[in-house]
């Protein structure tokens, strides 16, 4: 008698976008990542940010095999990037944070001299999507090196697509470009998340990540500090921001514990919830002090990368 066992067919795991294991880095006495565990899934448009130093663009040239780790394990969709270097290349895009290129080729020479470096032939017609998308088709037989520092970025990002990554790692991608520009970069994008590329963001425009990202991770001093889905951060980490303009222009002493910081006239006061701000306005009537101006503001995910940064 056949046993119903064997008709069973092995489950099929699908592998995650980025796997990021207990990866160490070290530049001579500068520990710049220290044990990051980080996975990426496939689908995501996810943030990865820190302030300068943090390690971000380290993380990002060890994941495009542009420098090697001291020690643990990085794939990109199960390939590893070092023992299956090729296939884990082939899957993944990066616009570098630097202005890296070739200053004799014309801009479509480049997307073709690199669509040949992946052994890719005859795919004018996404080169030509590109140039279109990127706002370059009238700089396509330009050379590289007599465009703006803006125009070169899109090159960038034009450069680290043309072979159709299903893992697009952006470093910086916004950075002194326009915000005409920016708008239609980040339309085209999302439009590729849709179509079920996975995006990895490096901004230090924070309400972009905000406003795109699903999943967020914060770094500091080589280590990860937050993981977690952008509402979760935002609901944890962060109370209200009362902006306060009062007269006469002092802040009461009972309140200097709450003050985050001032922004001329007006004070910041930062609460953890709603029901302080009547406190507040008691210590300020009992202190004599006239409110001439008030707004509670909403936390944003740069409250919560300051909070989490300067603790």
């Amino acid at each position: 008698m056949t046993s119903r066992n064997c008709c069973l067919q092995p489950e099929l795991v699908t592998p995650a976008a980025i796997e990021i294991h207990q990866v160490h880095k070290r530049f001579g006495s500068v520990q710049a990542l220290c044990g990051i565990d980080l996975t990426v899934q496939q689908g995501e448009f996810f943030a990865l940010l820190g302030p300068n130093g943090a390690g971000k663009s380290t993380l990002i040239n060890i994941l495009a095999g542009l420098a090697l780790a001291d020690s643990g394990r990085l794939a990109v969709l199960g390939h590893d990037v070092r023992a299956d270097y090729r296939q884990a290349r082939r899957s993944i895009g990066v616009v570098p944070q630097e202005l890296v290129y070739d200053a004799f080729f014309t801009v479509r020479e480049m997307l073709r001299f690199q669509s040949g470096y992946f052994g890719i032939r005859n795919n004018k017609a996404w080169i030509d999507e590109l140039l279109e998308r990127l706002a370059l088709t009238d700089k396509a037989d330009a050379y590289v090196r007599h465009l703006s520092g803006g125009m070169k970025r899109r090159v960038l990002v034009a450069q680290a697509l043309v072979h159709k990554p299903p893992v697009i790692v952006l470093d910086e991608p916004t950075a002194g470009v326009d915000v005409a520009l920016r708008q239609s970069l980040w339309a085209f994008i999302r439009r590729l998340n849709q179509q079920g590329h996975t995006i990895v963001l490096t901004t230090h425009y924070l309400e972009e990540a905000e406003a795109l990202c699903n999943r967020v991770a914060m770094l500091k001093q080589g280590q990860v500090v937050a993981l977690d889905t952008t509402a979760n951060l935002l609901s944890r980490h962060a109370g209200i921001q009362l902006r306060l303009k009062i007269t006469p222009p002092c802040l009461p002493d009972a309140l200097q514990e709450l003050s985050c910081g001032r922004d001329g006239e007006v004070f910041k006061l930062s609460l953890h919830h709603h029901a302080e701000l009547e406190n507040v306005l008691a210590v300020l009537r009992e202190s004599g002090v006239e409110v001439e101006d008030l707004e509670v503001v909403k936390p944003d995910l740069e409250d919560v990368f300051l909070e989490l940064v300067k603790s």
